[in-house]
C-alpha cells in the first residue's frame, strides 16, 4: 500500500515539478491545506468550548506531508509527534477521525477520548500511540526496528512481517535536548537500524529558542562523524525538496544500508498551543519575517508560477477541502462520548487474565534442588525454547558481547549469573548486551513488544532503574489504556532488589516497590523462594501485560530459598498469596526477604504459645486481598512487615485497606514493621539497624498479641 493520494478534482497542467508528477504535486497541496484548515477548525471549536485542547501542525505541513507520501501506511511503522497532522492525513487518517479525537469521542481511533488531540495513533495504519512526554518514542522506534530485523530473519516469525519495513520517527528541535533522544540515536546509529529520524526544527521549544537548546544551534551538525547515519538538511517548508529527499533515503533504509537523520527547518506561525501566546517572547518583526516562508502560500505561488495549476484550480481544491471539513466536523460533534463505565476498561488485558486459574498448575519435581538463580535461569531457557519471540537483553546479560571469544572464556551472564549460558544456547540475536542506559533498555523493550515480540529485559540493580521510570510509568504501563486497547506492551522487566547483603550500602540495597505498584497497567511480582520465582516468572512471560519482576538478591543463593525444578510448564497465578505458616492468634502479611524472617519469628513465638499466621503475598500488584481478609477475620490482629520505608511504603496501602475493609473484625490497631525512613548504610551495624530483623518481627508480634 502506498500513501493516500487524494483526488484533487483538478487536471494537471504540467507534467512534473522537481521530478514530482503534477497530480502528486496537487495532492501534496491538498493535504497541506487540509492540515492547516483542520487546525483552524479545531481552534474555532476550542473557542466555542466544544473541544478542550488544541495544538497545531501549522508551519510543518510540507515536510510532514512529504514523509507520508514517501512511505507505506499499514506496511511501515510511524511514531510521529504532535505537529505531524499532515503526515497522518497523507497516510490515510481522515478528517472525521481527527475531529473525533478533538471532541473526545469514544470512536476516536487514537485513544477513544482518553488522550489530547494530536496525540496520534491508528492501529490499521501502523501509526503508534503517541504520549505527551517528548522523545520517549525515539527508543520505541529503535526497538521496533530491531524487532523488524530480527523477525524478517527468523523463519517462524517472518510471515508476520512485511518485506523490508522501515520506521519513521519525528521530534521537534526542543526534544533533541532529551537524554532519551541521544540514547536512541546511539542505538540507531550503532546498529544501523532502518529508522528515518526527522527533526522538525521550527526554532522554538515553546518559548526557548534553538540556540539555548542545542549546542551551536544545529542538531544535524552535532551528528557529523556518527557511523551508519545518513545526515541531510532540507528546507522543511518546500514539499517538493522534502519529498525528493525522502524518496532518495527510504530505499536505502529498505536495503538495510544505513539509518538516516533529516533536519528540516520549518516555521511556527501559530503559538505552541492554544495555552500559549508567542507574542510574549517573539517580536512582531520576527513573526512577520517568518511568515514569508509559510509553506502553504509559498507552495501555492510556486504551483501557479510553474504552470502546475491556476488560481482557480487551487481555489477549487480549497473549496472542496472546506466542504469536507464541515461535514467531518458535523459528524464528529454528533458522535458518542465515553461514559463512566469506560474508565477501568483496558487498564490490563481483557483477553488474558494472569490472575485466573488458567495460570495455575502443579509442579513436577525433578528431585534436583536449585537456587533462585538456577530456577529463574531454567524458566528463561524453557520459555525461550517454547517461543522464539522472546529476547533477553540488558547490561552484562550476555555471556560475551564479542561472541567469537565464547569458546575461550567462561562468560558473564549477568552480574548475578541469572542469564548465564543463554547466549551460548540461543545466539546473539536473542541474548545481547545493551549500553549502560536504563531508559534505553526499557524503551527499546517497549518497541520490541509493540512489534509483537516478547522481551524479557534486566535492569542490573533496582537502585539504577530510575532513568527508566518515564518509560515504565508514562509509556509501558499506559500503552494499552491510552490507546483503548489498540496497542499493548507485554514485556517483563527483571530487577534485583533489596538489602540484607552487607556492603550493599546506599546504592545497592534499595527497595521502593510502592513507586511501581502505584502505576495502573503494570503488574508487580516479588517471590520469596526459587520455586515461586520459577512459576511466577513463567506466568509473567506468558501473560499479556507488562510485569516488573522483583528478584530479591539476598535470596538468590540462600539454601532455605532453594527448590526443585518443577518442569517446563509450572505456573502460579499473579495476585495469589501463600500461607507459609498457619496460626490463629495474629496475622503477619509480608513478602520478599521478610518472609523468611517472619517464618522464623512465628516459630519462635510458637514456643510461647503464640500462633502467628504468615502470609507471603508473592505478588504486589495485584495482591491477594481475599487471603489477607480471611486470615484477619480469623485472627483479628495483623502486622504488616515490609522492606519499603515505613512512611509511604507498600505496606501502608495494605494497612489502609485492612482498616477500611476489616475494621469491625479487628481487636487491635493494624501494626506496621518496615525499613526506617533512611537510606541503608555501608557498615553492617547501620544496615541491621535500618532493615527489619527477625527480632523486630518477634517484638512487634508479641506486643500486638498482648494488646
Amino acid at each position: 500500500m502506498s500513501a493516500t493520494r487524494p483526488d484533487t478534482g483538478v487536471k494537471r497542467k504540467a507534467a512534473m515539478l522537481g521530478g514530482v508528477p503534477g497530480d502528486e504535486c496537487l495532492s501534496l497541496y491538498r493535504t497541506m491545506f487540509l492540515s492547516r484548515s483542520l487546525d483552524d477548525a479545531e481552534i474555532r471549536l476550542k473557542r466555542k468550548n466544544l473541544t478542550f485542547f488544541q495544538i497545531s501542525g501549522a508551519g510543518h505541513e510540507a515536510v510532514s506531508a512529504a514523509a507520508g507520501f514517501a512511505m507505506k501506511p499499514a506496511h511501515d511503522w510511524f511514531l510521529p509527534y504532535y505537529r505531524d497532522r499532515a503526515l497522518n492525513l497523507a497516510l490515510g487518517v481522515t478528517s472525521e477521525e481527527m475531529f473525533l479525537s478533538a471532541v473526545g469521542s469514544i470512536d476516536d481511533p487514537a485513544s477513544g477520548g482518553r488522550q489530547m488531540p494530536s496525540h496520534w495513533g491508528h492501529a490499521r495504519l501502523r501509526i503508534l500511540s503517541q504520549g505527551s512526554p517528548t522523545g520517549t518514542q525515539m527508543l520505541h522506534a529503535a526497538g521496533i526496528a530491531e524487532a523488524c530485523l530480527y523477525g524478517e530473519k527468523t523463519a517462524s516469525l517472518a510471515k508476520g512481517f512485511a518485506p523490508r519495513e522501515v520506521v519513521y520517527v519525528s521530534v521537534g528541535d526542543g526534544t533533541t535536548s532529551e537524554g532519551e533522544f541521544w540514547e536512541a540515536m546511539n542505538t540507531i546509529s550503532n546498529l544501523a537500524l532502518p529508522v528515518l529520524v526527522v527533526v522538525q526544527d521550527n526554532g522554538y521549544a515553546i518559548s526557548v529558542p534553538v540556540e539555548v537548546n542545542t549546542a551551536g544551534g544545529s542538531i544535524s551538525r552535532l551528528f557529523q562523524g556518527w557511523p551508519n547515519l545518513l545526515i541531510r538538511q532540507v528546507d522543511g517548508c518546500d514539499p517538493i525538496a522534502c519529498l525528493s529527499l525522502f524518496r532518495e533515503i527510504v530505499p536505502r533504509l529498505r536495503a538495510r544500508e544505513t539509518a538516516a537523520l533529516v533536519h528540516a527547518k520549518t516555521t511556527r506561525p501559530y503559538a505552541h498551543s492554544m495555552s500559549d501566546d508567542q507574542t510574549n517572547y517573539r517580536s512582531a518583526e520576527e513573526i512577520a519575517e517568518e511568515a514569508k516562508s509559510d509553506p502553504i502560500p509559498r507552495y501555492a505561488r510556486r504551483l501557479v508560477d510553474e504552470g502546475i495549476a491556476s488560481e482557480d484550480d487551487l481555489a477549487s481544491i480549497r473549496s472542496a477541502v472546506l466542504a469536507e471539513i464541515e461535514e467531518a466536523e458535523r459528524a464528529a460533534l454528533a458522535s458518542p462520548r465515553p461514559g463512566a463505565e469506560d474508565v477501568l476498561r483496558f487498564v490490563y488485558s481483557e483477553e488474558v487474565d494472569p490472575t485466573s486459574g488458567d495460570f495455575a498448575s502443579e509442579p513436577a519435581p525433578s528431585g534436583s534442588s536449585e537456587s533462585m538463580v538456577g530456577l529463574i535461569n531454567h524458566c528463561l531457557r524453557d520459555e525461550m525454547k517454547r517461543d522464539e519471540r522472546i529476547v533477553v537483553f540488558g547490561q552484562d546479560v550476555a555471556d560475551a558481547s564479542r561472541s567469537e571469544i565464547l569458546s575461550k572464556v567462561k562468560g558473564k551472564g549477568g552480574v548475578f549469573k541469572v542469564t548465564a549460558g543463554l547466549q551460548r544456547e540461543f545466539g546473539d540475536a536473542r541474548v545481547f548486551n545493551s549500553p549502560l542506559a536504563e531508559a534505553n533498555i526499557v524503551g527499546r523493550a517497549a518497541g520490541w513488544a509493540l512489534r509483537g515480540m516478547k522481551p524479557v529485559v534486566e535492569i542490573q540493580f533496582f537502585d539504577y532503574i530510575w532513568p527508566a521510570f518515564m518509560q515504565v510509568r508514562d509509556e509501558v504501563s499506559m500503552m494499552r489504556w491510552r490507546s483503548r486497547n489498540a496497542f499493548k506492551c507485554p514485556l517483563v522487566i527483571r530487577v534485583p532488589v533489596g538489602g540484607y547483603l552487607q556492603g550493599g550500602a546506599v546504592y545497592h540495597s534499595q527497595s521502593g516497590a510502592v513507586l511501581f505498584t502505584h502505576n495502573p497497567g503494570l503488574r508487580v511480582v516479588c517471590p520469596s523462594n526459587a520455586l515461586d520465582a520459577n512459576g511466577l516468572l513463567r506466568t509473567a512471560i506468558r501473560c499479556d501485560d507488562p510485569v516488573l519482576f522483583l528478584e530479591h538478591k539476598h535470596l538468590y543463593r540462600q539454601p532455605y530459598a532453594k527448590g526443585d525444578y518443577p518442569g517446563d510448564d509450572y505456573r502460579i497465578p499473579l495476585g495469589r498469596g501463600k500461607i507459609v505458616h498457619e496460626g490463629s492468634d495474629l496475622t503477619i502479611v509480608t513478602y520478599g526477604a521478610l518472609v523468611r524472617r517472619s517464618e522464623m519469628a512465628a516459630r519462635s513465638l510458637e514456643k510461647d504459645g503464640i500462633r502467628a499466621e504468615v502470609i507471603d503475598l508473592r505478588s504486589l500488584a495485584p495482591w491477594d486481598k481475599e487471603m489477607v481478609g480471611e486470615s484477619v477475620r480469623k485472627t483479628s490482629k495483623v502486622l504488616v512487615a515490609y522492606e519499603d520505608t515505613r512512611s509511604f511504603g507498600f505496606g501502608a496501602e495494605i494497612a489502609a485497606w485492612i482498616a477500611d475493609e476489616l475494621f469491625e473484625d479487628l481487636d487491635a490497631p493494624v501494626r506496621r514493621l518496615a525499613t526506617k525512613d533512611a537510606p541503608v548504610g555501608y557498615f553492617p551495624g547501620l544496615e541491621d539497624a535500618t532493615l527489619p530483623q527477625t527480632e523486630d518481627v518477634i517484638r512487634e508480634a508479641r506486643d500486638l498479641y498482648e494488646y
